[in-house]
């Protein structure tokens, strides 16, 4: 009965523990999502509906919001690592874009609410989101806009899928396996149980950079396949996804209708939300309305 005693004196003391009660709030504060009833109120307090729907691929959960007329073309937002749907809001609530497209962003597999904390390579990522964009066909462009990480998803997709995508806006995108750095501590903290210490998000992250390099290297000879129409705005000043992606992406994407690039001058990483008017001026102006 001592031994029980002291044992819960112990455990009391561990839990109790400003270490463990911090890790264990970030793992709580730390998944970068937004509540769906939040969600929607922010965006009915700025005078648009917003619809918020799951899906079931494989007994994997899928998870996207939408605004904007079903009769328009679609803008499909993919978000970057870590990260979920609403970090695309501004775009989704702006009323001149919403005069020309339907917006569509999703929570990639193991971020938001897509199975939070499952992580997978670009292959699985590409199987779990393909029959959301079958489902939304209408008969319309449907544009892919990609932020780093998403940046390879959307390649991804568009290899897997040939004709899917009308065009492809690539910010901050990842693509170059040459640019990645071998980070071969990657695995000691999904791999073992220091796992449990990466808080929220964090965790599928690390794991999914960690194939990164591996995806990216198995998607070079493929590149040249892709005819869709390609749009790439990237920070000459970013450092955690190097502007040389661009010159890599040009090399590469030698079928590609069209190939528009924008560098911006002193930018960082962030482009989709410090350069907003940038990236707004060429969906609304450079993006083309019908097929």
């Amino acid at each position: 009965m001592k031994n029980r005693g002291h044992r819960r004196k112990i455990l009391r003391a561990l839990l109790l523990s400003p270490l463990v009660c911090s890790l264990l709030l970030s793992q709580c504060t730390m998944k970068f999502r937004i509540d769906d009833v939040k969600a929607t109120r922010n965006f009915a307090s700025h005078g648009v509906p917003l619809s918020i729907h799951t899906y079931v691929v494989e007994g994997y959960t899928m998870h996207y919001a939408q605004t904007g007329s079903d009769t328009f073309p679609t803008l499909f937002f993919v978000h970057g690592s870590p990260g979920s749907w609403d970090v695309y809001s501004r775009y989704m609530q702006d009323k001149d874009l919403l005069a020309r497209f339907r917006m569509i962003s999703l929570d990639r597999p193991g971020f938001g609410f897509s199975s939070f904390g499952k992580a997978r390579n670009l292959e699985e990522q590409s199987k779990l989101i393909a029959p959301l964009l079958e489902k939304i066909r209408n008969g319309k462009p449907i544009y892919a806009v990609g932020h780093s990480m998403g940046g390879p998803v959307v390649v991804r997709l568009a290899l897997d899928h040939p004709g899917l995508f009308s065009g492809l806006v690539l910010l901050s995108a990842a693509l170059s396996p040459y640019l990645e750095k071998p980070e071969r501590w990657r695995p000691l903290l999904f791999k073992t149980p220091l796992n449990y210490l990466v808080p929220g998000a964090l965790r599928p992250a690390n794991q999914e950079l960690w194939y990164l390099k591996n995806d990216l290297k198995q998607m070079e000879p493929e590149l040249g396949t892709i005819t869709a129409p390609v749009w790439i705005l990237h920070g000459d000043k970013d450092p955690l996804v190097p502007v040389e992606n661009v010159a890599f992406m040009k090399t590469h994407f030698v079928h590609s209708k069209k190939i528009d690039i924008t560098i911006i001058a002193g930018a960082n990483h962030f482009i989709p939300w410090q350069h907003y008017d940038e990236i707004k001026a060429v969906l609304m102006n450079k993006i083309p309305l019908s097929l």
